[in-house]
């Protein structure tokens, strides 16, 4: 019988040489893309009436998806729990503004906040216009969410955080152990 002991070195990210540190790095590429990594978007949408259903990125970027909500509702939820320098917190104010001056322009002048009843349908017309392109808006901007969200997950930086986080360690060449 024949017993054998292998010792060798073992580093941290931060103890690695540059070009090891760039091996570690390029052999992770895809740690923060492994798993579904846009579910908290899709739950974000969600969360304030909106229902994700695909998506794609770079030159096809898109999002499809549909109000699961009105989408006055959508528009305050959204006003209520994005901030007001998001772009879905712009896409939601804009919406709300042009929705109050059409009801404003389908009133009786007096009663600005309420459609007279002899306006309605003109009012259902451009209204449903309306809402069809706040959602096609707000479809844009999850499609953009999601694109800064892979590439931000696809970076030199978030990789380092995903490895310092986790405390990966290294042979001296850079091989994760």
């Amino acid at each position: 019988m024949r017993t054998e002991t292998i010792t060798r070195e073992i580093y941290t990210f931060q103890e690695l040489s540059e070009k090891a540190k760039e091996k570690a790095i390029e052999k992770l590429l895809n740690i923060n893309l492994e798993d579904q990594w846009w579910e908290f978007e899709y739950e974000d949408a969600a969360n304030i009436g909106l229902k994700l259903t695909a998506f794609d990125l770079d030159r096809n970027k898109h999002a499809k998806g549909k109000f699961i909500w009105s989408a006055t509702e959508v528009a305050d939820k959204i006003m209520s729990e994005h901030g007001n320098k998001c772009e879905t917190y712009k896409t939601a104010f804009n919406f709300l503004n042009e929705r109050d001056t059409l009801v404003r322009k389908f009133s009786d002048g007096i009663s600005t906040d309420i459609v007279t009843e002899e306006n309605e349908y003109e009012f259902d017309q451009e209204a449903d216009e309306l809402e069809e392109q706040f959602l096609e808006d707000i479809l844009e901007d999850y499609a953009n969410i999601l694109q800064k969200q892979y590439e931000y997950l696809y970076s030199e930086e978030a990789i380092i955080e995903t490895i310092e986080a986790n405390e990966y360690e290294f042979t001296e060449d850079g091989e994760q152990i």
